[in-house]
């Protein structure tokens, strides 16, 4: 019997064809014969590697919030607020580039724009280890390469924009949920192992270059990967029509906002929390303990990862609007818990509070993510009587939003570490910091309840 590629039969072969340089002519994963002689297996490869080069993309991205509290200890001489603009300046760059990552994937191939985006993150890796070896780096110098950092944080947008070429509808939510999860355990696994990487044979100093160094072979590895074992599927195009048209439309922006404060939460809590533990406990001045408490600091992106998935789970089942109602409440209560409780002193009642800030945003993030197909449909068929076609362009805008909104949503990654840094500048700490994150997150729940709850509103009946 003729087969394909994979040993698949030949009705199966007939349709799909890899290319020299690894493209796939006639991919359909909505093809069940096709998906389930070699599409799954061809796809579960790529989704794989996929995720491998999106975790080094977050861990690279997250570097300078571990690299830049240890500065001042390597006898680098920067302010509060420069050690923030460090800290921001990789979320500013990161969630810019996003939008033209996006574009990458039908435009150069995935399996090709994922070996040259793994690739990039050598720059920022061997560029901080060359920055911080030597106290006397400029500051100007030190801002440009932690802004290299941000092609970490772009490299999310390509990553999930291949992967949603390669799954059937039914699956993709799922191959979805697990890429961003797995990309986003790169901050947690960031912050546990870089401060003990960089303290490794030292008694009483940190060697900061190991930050950034220990990662080269591993990224030297995911691009040699992706190219010997991804695709680019031929089939994909970019759809610059939809993302303008996306664009136009209102629930776009309210969408963007809502995730600033949930997926902006989580990144820009992740960039700060090492900083935030090293200034709250000044009395962690022995090294050896001072490194524990901020090597504890994985444990925030790592219940913020973990708690997505089930975000999106609740979302399914009770309603997206409703579980981002309930995120931003918790969020602006542990907010407020955190403030009132920090003149007690008590470091493990100020962690336990934070990891309970994270598991909060990351449901959030999870729930509000979810919302969005649901919203772009309903507005398809408000608009249908109006433009006869309202279903193919719900479906084309709600894809590009998708894209649009989590860049914009990574822009919190840049904010919140701003607003404690001009908190900090004013009243020498960061209690006006947090009371302006309480206010934004109920402003934020009223208006998601206004826009998607209110009763008698078309989203609410059509169950956002």
């Amino acid at each position: 019997m003729r087969t394909g590629p994979a040993g698949a039969p030949a009705a199966a072969a007939s349709r799909l064809r890899i290319r020299p340089g690894r493209w796939v002519d006639g991919w359909d994963p909505e093809d069940k014969q096709l998906w389930e002689t070699e599409g799954r297996a061809l796809a579960t490869v790529n989704l794989r590697w996929s995720i491998f080069c999106e975790f080094l993309g977050f861990v690279v991205w997250q570097l300078w919030s571990i690299m830049a509290v240890q500065l001042p200890a390597a006898g680098f001489d920067f302010s509060t607020s420069q050690i923030f603009w460090l800290i921001s300046i990789p979320s500013l760059v990161g969630a810019t580039l996003r939008i033209p990552y996006t574009f990458m994937v039908p435009r150069f191939g995935g399996r090709n724009w994922t070996v040259v985006s793994a690739l990039l993150l050598l720059v920022p890796s061997i560029g901080l280890a060359l920055c911080v070896a030597n106290p006397q780096t400029p500051f100007a110098v030190m801002l440009l390469v932690a802004g290299l950092a941000g092609f970490g944080g772009g490299n999310f947008a390509s990553s999930m924009a291949n992967i949603t070429y390669f799954y059937p509808a039914a699956e993709k939510g799922y191959a979805l949920g697990l890429n961003a999860a797995g990309g986003n355990l790169g901050a947690a696994v960031a912050q546990l192992v870089v401060p003990l990487a960089i303290t490794l044979g030292a008694a009483a100093s940190v060697n900061l270059p190991l930050g950034g160094l220990i990662w080269v072979p591993l990224i030297l590895v995911a691009a040699w990967g992706a190219r010997k074992y991804m695709h680019n599927l031929s089939h994909a195009k970019g759809d610059l029509a939809g993302s303008v048209a996306a664009l136009r439309e209102p629930h776009l922006w309210i969408m963007a906002l809502l995730y600033i404060g949930t997926f902006g939460s989580f990144i820009g809590f992740s960039g700060v929390f090492p900083k935030l533990i090293n200034d709250m406990f000044p009395a962690f001045s022995s090294f050896a303990v001072g490194t524990a408490a901020l090597s504890l600091a994985f444990l925030g992106p790592l219940v913020g990862s973990l708690t997505r998935p089930l975000g999106g789970k609740l979302a399914d089942r009770f309603g997206g609007a409703r579980m981002t109602v309930a995120a931003f409440a918790t969020m602006a209560v542990i907010a407020l818990a955190v403030v009132w409780t920090l003149p007690l002193g008590n470091f493990w009642l100020f962690l336990s509070l934070f990891l309970a800030l994270f598991t909060a945003s990351g449901f959030g993030n999870g729930a509000t993510y979810r919302m969005i197909p649901r919203i772009f449909a309903i507005r398809g068929h408000q608009l249908a009587g109006v433009r006869g076609s309202g279903k193919v362009d719900s479906q084309r805008k709600s894809s590009a939003a998708l894209g649009l909104i989590s860049a914009i949503g990574a822009y919190g990654g840049f904010v919140i570490p701003q607003v404690l840094s001009a908190s900090h500048a004013a009243g020498g700490n960061y209690n006006g910091a947090f009371y302006g994150f309480v206010a934004a997150y109920v402003l934020m729940l009223a208006v998601t309840w206004f826009c998607y709850l209110r009763p008698g509103s078309v989203m609410a009946k059509g169950g956002v």
